[in-house]
């Protein structure tokens, strides 16, 4: 009929990965040159693009070794030549030079996998390093937004007070008051430090989420995701998504994280995805990117964890049938093939199927729901194509551009006595609809069936 416009279940593709940064910084310095920051070979294979053989070479006289890298491993993993470079050592020093890099990687992962490039070098070090490191980055993703912050803020304003007071004491004044070692406060700490009371973007949710949500860090939680090894690195990493996992459904970035945990992960650990899957089915199933979600949700799942999705899915199916993405989550457990779910299903739309059978995404699930409907659930089928022609909305009906696809679909499915009735219904209104577009296509369904 082509009246219900496409699916929509595709996921969207990953955006490019910024544009060209022609400024100069600490990388470009140490590279001898300006940074490009192109989003040329930014494939999910965690090298982001390959180098030429002069390329190379070029880094390699400059670097001979990893060992020469010390103590600038973060502005190098920030540059697309020196990010690669590092990979490259990764893959033939081995563990020797995840060890020299570790810790500088380590203290600002949470900045690297929100990099257009560090994320490639932290998906190729989750690739390399032991479970010991993998559960070190875990812990530094698990930590709470904010939390740090007030930590080292306190901390700071503690240990600057005691200089104060140690300087009142040595100069006998007030003066050495003034006087604050900023390097006793952490650098993340003073990010907010000109406004004690104010909060950034994602403060109180765990670190993992919000790099899960960035166009890079979401590459590099599902790298993570991918290479979790022991149940301690599991529960670690869904621990940390639990907060935000609605957030991350519903989000271009974050719904691929969810995805992957549901390709990669036991149904047990993916529990917290199916509990907010059932507490916010609506909210989830009526969003662009929640409808495909909950959709992978039940492919993935464990059999009772499959069933009280539908059940609740399907107890809402009277909302969801009227929404543009909600009806393909409705359509889809109808697919299943369930008869209890498509039983529970119509009935909760009965009462209202001429109203849904005129509404452009509610028309598709009524159709459904006389098509799929096998021998076991005639009754309810008849109990649909019944209310449809005793509406007294079925001259509207049979002239509606969704509508009338909903009657054609009785009159094909209905047999004997039930659509020698239907027929007769539909007979007085046939000097009214044969001068409209769509009545057109019922009369000659009705002479077809004649013949």
């Amino acid at each position: 009929g082509g009246k219900g416009g496409g699916r929509n279940g595709s996921m969207g593709g990953m955006n490019g990965m910024g544009g060209a940064d022609n400024s100069l910084s600490g990388a470009s310095l140490l590279l001898g040159g300006g940074l490009n920051r192109s989003a040329s070979g930014t494939g999910l294979n965690g090298l982001g693009g390959q180098d030429t053989a002069q390329e190379i070479a070029d880094m390699d006289a400059r670097f001979g070794s990893v060992g020469e890298c010390v103590g600038q491993v973060g502005v190098l993993a920030r540059d697309q030549h020196g990010c690669r470079f590092l990979q490259r050592k990764f893959d033939e020093e081995g563990v020797e030079a995840v060890d020299l890099c570790f810790d500088e990687i380590i203290a600002e992962v949470v900045e690297l996998m929100m990099d257009p490039f560090g994320n490639y070098l932290v998906q190729k070090l989750l690739e390399c390093c032991s479970d010991e490191q993998r559960m070190g980055v875990l812990s530094a993703v698990a930590q709470v937004r904010g939390e740090d912050d007030a930590a080292a803020a306190k901390e700071g304003a503690a240990s600057a007070s005691k200089d104060a007071d140690k300087d009142t004491e040595d100069n006998g004044s007030g003066a050495g008051a003034a006087r604050v070692d900023e390097s006793k406060i952490g650098g993340r700490a003073r990010r907010g430090s000109g406004d004690r009371g104010s909060k950034e973007p994602g403060d109180g949710m765990p670190e993992l989420v919000s790099v899960a949500l960035n166009t890079h860090g979401t590459r590099a939680v599902q790298k993570l995701v991918e290479t979790l090894r022991t149940p301690e690195q599991v529960a670690l990493a869904t621990e940390a998504l639990k907060p935000g996992v609605v957030t991350l459904i519903k989000d271009l970035n974050g719904n691929h994280v969810i995805q992957r945990c549901l390709q990669r992960l036991g149904a047990e650990d993916n529990q917290f995805v199916y509990d907010a899957a059932r507490a916010c089915s609506v909210e989830i199933a009526t969003h662009r990117h929640g409808c495909c979600v909950l959709q992978r949700c039940i492919d993935h799942a464990a059999d009772g964890q499959r069933r009280a999705l539908v059940q609740e899915i399907a107890s809402q199916a009277l909302v969801l049938s009227q929404d543009p993405f909600g009806n393909y989550v409705v359509q889809y457990i109808l697919d299943l093939g369930l008869p209890w779910a498509n039983a529970e299903v119509m009935v909760r739309l009965a009462g209202n199927y001429a109203e849904l059978s005129m509404q452009k995404f509610s028309s598709n699930v009524v159709e459904k729901c006389l098509k799929l409907a096998d021998s076991a659930l005639e009754e309810h089928r008849n109990v649909v194509v019944r209310e449809i022609m005793t509406s007294p909305l079925l001259d509207r009906l049979l002239m509606d551009p969704y509508g009338n696809y909903v009657v054609q679909s009785t009159l094909s499915v209905t047999k004997g006595v039930l659509h020698s009735e239907l027929v007769e219904r539909i007979r007085p209104h046939l000097p009214l609809i044969k001068n409209s577009p769509f009545g057109k296509r019922i009369l000659r369904l009705l002479l077809e069936n004649k013949k």
